[in-house]
């Protein structure tokens, strides 16, 4: 069995910092024992591996999973990684634009929920600018 507490812990700092500790705890907890080797999984490769990758900014990473879980119809995700973008320094106009890019090549209906998910995250933002 490979070692991966390094990239776990790695990945659990990452993630707590993009979503929140508290945040991160309940879906860790989730699930329960059942979902443990899955958590594990995400904290090590998800986010211990993947995004700690430097081929692209945090920005563009959240962006790019913003259009991933728009296009795919997982609005509960979306909603996670508007969050985690909104740490990582997107701007409202940009998620827009993902959403616009979203709505063209997937679908208006992809982009739908997921916009009004977005005005709730970036609503606050969006007033400030």
């Amino acid at each position: 069995m490979v070692d991966t507490s390094d990239l776990h812990a790695r990945g659990l700092r990452r993630r707590q910092q993009m979503f929140g500790e508290a945040d991160v705890a309940q879906r860790m907890a989730a699930a329960g024992e059942f979902g443990a080797p899955l958590q594990d999984i995400i904290n090590a490769y998800v986010y211990g591996d993947v995004w700690e990758r430097g081929g692209l900014s945090d920005q563009i990473r959240s962006l790019v999973m913003l259009g991933i879980t728009a296009a795919s119809g997982k609005p509960a995700e979306f909603r996670v990684h508007a969050k985690g973008a909104l740490a990582n320094g997107c701007t409202p106009a940009q998620v827009q634009d993902v959403l616009l890019l979203v709505a063209m090549y997937c679908g208006v209906p992809a982009a739908i929920e997921t916009s009004r998910i977005a005005a709730e995250v970036f609503g606050a933002v969006a007033a400030e600018e």
